[in-house]
Parts: structure tokens; C-alpha cells; sequence
């Protein structure tokens, strides 16, 4: 696999995990404000974008598993990391969920 396609790869996953992110501050944002349906919707919403960066990440391991080499650079560690916080982050947010139902 040559350099240029695995930052492509990277990058998909960044980009992906990102929007997902940022989906998931929003559902903050409305749990704060007693939103609940639009925040289950921004999580929902968040896993799809995860589930595009796990695609990407996914298609890495394929190559990988068939034998293709893959030079790991920086910035697939970076995406790497990006992802797997983000997915933390949505897991957290989903337990804040149900204690702020309980809370209210």
C-alpha cells in the first residue's frame, strides 16, 4: 500500500470521527437543555459517522490480514486515536444520558 492511499484512508477516518465528535457535543448541548429525543438522535447520528470511520479502518485491516504491507505513519496513529476517543466519548455520553432522565 503506497503512502498516499493510507493517508487517504487516515484521513477518512479523521474526517468521519470528527463530524461524529461534534455530533456529540450537540447531544450535550441537548441533554443540558432537557432535549432528550434530539440528543439520542445526535448519538445516533454520531454511530453512523463512526460506523464510515470503522468502514475505512475496517478496509485497512482487510488489506493487512491478505497479506498487503502497510507502513503505519503518524497520521494513521493520530486517526487511530481520534476514533477510539470518540467512541469513548459517545459511550459516556450515553451513560450521562440516563443519569440526567434521572436527575430531571
Amino acid at each position: 500500500m503506497d503512502t498516499e492511499e493510507l493517508q487517504v484512508a487516515a484521513f477518512e477516518i479523521i474526517l468521519n470521527s470528527g463530524n461524529a465528535r461534534t455530533l456529540v457535543h450537540e447531544a450535550f448541548d441537548a441533554m443540558r437543555t432537557g432535549s432528550y429525543e434530539l440528543a439520542e438522535q445526535k448519538l445516533e447520528d454520531a454511530n453512523g459517522e463512526m460506523l464510515k470511520a470503522h468502514q475505512a479502518q475496517t478496509e485497512l485491516l482487510q488489506k493487512y490480514a491478505s497479506g498487503v504491507e502497510i507502513k503505519i505513519e503518524i497520521i494513521m496513529v493520530h486517526a487511530q486515536d481520534h476514533l477510539m476517543t470518540t467512541m469513548t466519548l459517545r459511550e459516556v455520553a450515553l451513560e450521562m444520558m440516563e443519569l440526567y432522565k434521572k436527575v430531571n
